[in-house]
């Protein structure tokens, strides 16, 4: 068994300085995070910014560069957590002719102590899917690979994009069901691009880009550092003359198009800023709001707004 570390009472997982390239593509700059027990934590980032090569190799399925990980203290690949941590796949691990509830009832006869089957394949409405895995919609085959992952009763689980695909009511029941799960004491590790998702869901969040964190705390330390004031308006307004007048704490930008966001101290002496601009150059704003940055905000903010390939 390998031997372990020195961590913290609450840590679950323990990421250390995370190397990875794949030929001339570095994949993972340093990555260096921690995962509390008893807590959901999300992974974000844009597309190849290194999150599915980070929690491949917390699953022990990827080795890296250099770095460490450590899960309560031991190598990912030990023996002794096989039957504590579940991995929902994205593609695989399913037979191919099996339908969904025999395959649960199959994974769970491993496992001392598995949810009840029945329960769990309503819960995710998998009861009635009749289907073998290869002729599964892509929602269903979700479903169940959410369901396989936490049929063992882990103590902890990764879900990679875990509602991918999934109707609205099906999204719902995914949630609840993380949410069950974090109430029951289980550590959860998930990847989304969905905000919402991760501000309903998370205790924590890691934002990763470029293969490195580029931000990480809870929902309201990501978030609270600062307002927004957005209206909508014709779009390629010139701003020049707006930026000049306001404070210097303060900024403003138009993304997407014809959306303008003032971030700073919000407040009246503000608000009444932007609307004597508007009115003094013939800008009507519509959809005028006030609140605490988002998110979205905060993510698009550290990786940019524009599209990548």
């Amino acid at each position: 068994m390998t031997s372990p570390i020195a961590v913290t009472d609450d840590a679950a997982v323990v990421v250390e300085g995370l190397h990875l390239s794949y030929g001339p593509v570095r994949a993972l700059d340093g990555v260096s995070f921690t995962v509390r027990s008893g807590r959901v934590t999300a992974l974000l980032g844009p597309n190849g910014a290194g999150k599915t090569s980070t929690v491949e190799v917390c699953e022990g399925y990827r080795m890296p560069d250099s770095g460490t990980v450590r899960v309560w203290g031991l190598d990912p690949r030990a023996r002794d957590l096989r039957a504590r941590v579940g991995v929902m796949l994205q593609e695989g691990g399913v037979y191919a002719g099996e339908r969904a509830v025999p395959m649960l009832r199959h994974l769970a006869s491993f496992y001392a102590h598995p949810l009840d089957v029945d329960e769990l394949a309503q819960r995710l409405g998998l009861d009635g899917v009749r289907a073998t895995y290869r002729r599964m919609s892509g929602g269903e085959k979700q479903r169940l690979a959410l369901a396989c992952a936490v049929v063992g009763r882990p103590d902890l689980v990764f879900l990679d994009e875990p509602s991918a695909g999934m109707d609205p009511q099906t999204r719902l029941a995914a949630w609840d069901l993380v949410a069950q799960l974090r109430t029951d004491g289980v550590t959860v590790v998930l990847t989304t691009h969905l905000m919402d998702e991760a501000e309903r869901l998370a205790d924590e969040v890691v934002i990763i880009d470029h293969g490195r964190v580029v931000a990480a705390g809870t929902t309201a330390e990501l978030t609270g550092a600062g307002e927004v004031l957005t209206f909508t308006a014709s779009v390629g307004l010139d701003l020049g003359p707006l930026r000049a007048r306001l404070p210097v704490d303060a900024s403003v930008v138009e993304s997407p198009s014809g959306v303008y966001r003032v971030e700073g101290d919000v407040g009246p002496d503000l608000l009444a800023l932007v609307t004597t601009w508007c009115a003094e150059n013939g800008v009507l704003p519509r959809e005028l709001s006030t609140g605490r940055r988002s998110l979205e905000d905060v993510f698009l903010d550290l990786t940019g707004r524009a599209l990548r390939a």
